[in-house]
């Protein structure tokens, strides 16, 4: 997450992060919007639109357990209880979960805080907390507590204030206590969400009423807003020391810090004294890359893209024009297509496999072919006017062919052939409905001869060879016996 030291006036602010220094995407989520795996060569920073020059130290990521994470800053500074040069690498190991072990004694019981790894030897201070207050800032892992203590405990490691433990009752939880399942969690616009807490209270003591608040901040200010369930919201106690908040329909503007309280019979609240769960509600977009425009034979990456990083059993549906690509199960937020053609031109978007399949809208990919543009809407153009244009060249050879086969005989056309003047082109208008339909590529006139057939047109007696040239020629059908007549 890209974090500030003070609140930021403006709200939401703009998010730039970089990758090996370089500019990667801006968007209003402080979360990296994928999640990240141990690529030690793999450098990123994150800085606030409009503050470009104060960029965050660069970090890279060494290792990912189970257990515990490793990584390294560019700048010491992040690495400040080791007392290492500002200008040198430090790295820091994160252990994925703080717990507080109770061990009881003859007298007391005594409170140890453990990690999910082994720190380094600098990180061995600890915050404790009673109540939700701060209790001590100690060199001791370990803290002992009186057996009828009715206080709850919780602590932390210098320098990770961030990672708490859940509280603990020091005593057989006869005290108040408000812990959560999980602290951070990203949703998809349009989907719904649990947000869950945990809770104890004394035997003899039970809240007055059980409440959740959205946290907002404009600018420097905090605004606690009470959620009232109706509709969009809605609350379920049904379970023993569970409570849940469900957000049905969820929005952008759902993304808030949420915390629960319980309301004790003195008329105050408890709360966690950890932050509450921080809910970003994100969408999907679909990214190329190089680009949008490629040509045949480039790869090109797709991803379906969101403002926070969603689970890693995640399942996405990829679709073309609005058809499912047909994938292998457990599809990836990422689609290769290595070489990239025309035929892979076309409206593209993503959806997240959930009851109704959320999905982002669609956004085209243009490819380029090695000779000429090529995009799906081109081709599909041609596409058309080849379907129109082969059937009407076939169908205008059928009827040429079948005109050919009905006309004069071949004595008549042998003679034509002989004293051909040369070609004449005839433009035969249409006949009316009643007569016979009669179609004439070229028509040839002999000097010696008169032909019947055409004695609607009587030629010129020149004394020398002439060319006769006619622009149109009409010609009537007179049906008689004679099957060769016209």
């Amino acid at each position: 997450m890209c974090s500030t030291s003070c609140p930021l006036t403006e709200t939401p602010a703009a998010y730039i992060w970089y990758k090996n220094g370089e500019f990667l995407y801006q968007d209003w989520s402080p979360w990296y919007q994928q999640l990240v795996s141990s690529e030690e060569a793999v450098r990123y920073s994150c800085a606030i639109k409009g503050y470009e020059d104060l960029r965050a130290p660069e970090v890279s990521v060494d290792s990912v357990t189970s257990t515990c994470f490793t990584v390294t800053y560019a700048k010491g500074r992040m690495c400040s209880y080791k007392q290492t040069s500002e200008d040198e690498p430090c790295s820091i190991t994160y252990p994925r979960e703080v717990q507080v072990q109770k061990t009881p004694e003859w007298t007391y019981v005594k409170l140890t805080c453990r990690t999910s790894c082994p720190l380094t030897v600098s990180q061995t201070a600890y915050r404790w907390y009673r109540d939700g207050y701060l209790y001590r800032y100690i060199d001791s892992q370990q803290l002992s507590v009186s057996h009828s203590s009715v206080q709850s405990f919780s602590c932390a490691v210098k320098g990770l204030e961030d990672l708490h433990s859940a509280e603990v009752c020091a005593g057989d939880n006869n005290c108040w206590i408000v812990n959560y399942i999980s602290r951070r969690i990203c949703a998809l616009q349009g989907s719904s969400v649990n947000i869950s807490s945990e809770y104890s209270y004394p035997y003899h003591q039970l809240p007055q009423s059980k409440s959740w608040f959205k946290i907002t901040r404009s600018g420097k200010q905090e605004v606690k807003e009470l959620i009232k369930p109706a509709g969009h919201v809605e609350y379920y106690d049904n379970m023993k020391n569970h409570h849940i908040l469900r957000i049905n329909n969820l929005k952008k503007n759902d993304s808030a810090e949420y915390t629960f309280r319980l309301q004790q019979q003195n008329g105050g609240w408890k709360q966690s004294d950890s932050p509450g769960v921080t809910l970003v509600v994100t969408g999907l977009k679909v990214k190329f890359t190089p680009s949008a425009v490629v040509t045949e034979g480039q790869t090109v990456t797709l991803t379906c893209s969101t403002s926070c990083p969603l689970t890693d059993n995640t399942n996405y549906i990829w679709y073309l024009n609005s058809r499912p690509l047909t994938l292998p199960e457990n599809q990836n937020k990422h689609l290769v297509l290595d070489p990239v053609s025309s035929q892979h031109a076309g409206n593209y978007s993503c959806a997240v496999k959930t009851h109704n399949n959320i999905s982002s809208r669609e956004k085209t990919l243009t490819v380029h072919s090695k000779t000429g543009k090529w995009t799906s809407a081109a081709a599909a153009g041609v596409g058309a006017v080849l379907l129109v244009i082969i059937p009407l060249t076939v169908f205008c050879w059928i009827r040429r062919k079948r005109t050919s086969d009905q006309s004069p005989t071949t004595g008549a056309t042998d003679n034509m052939e002989q004293l051909n003047p040369g070609p004449l082109h005839v433009n035969i208008s249409a006949p009316p409905a009643e007569q016979e339909e009669l179609h004439y590529s070229s028509v040839h006139f002999s000097r010696t001869q008169t032909d019947p057939l055409y004695s609607t047109v009587q030629p010129p007696q020149p004394k020398e060879q002439e060319d006769v040239a006619y622009a149109v020629v009409s010609f009537r059908s007179n049906k008689t016996t004679d099957s060769g007549s016209t």
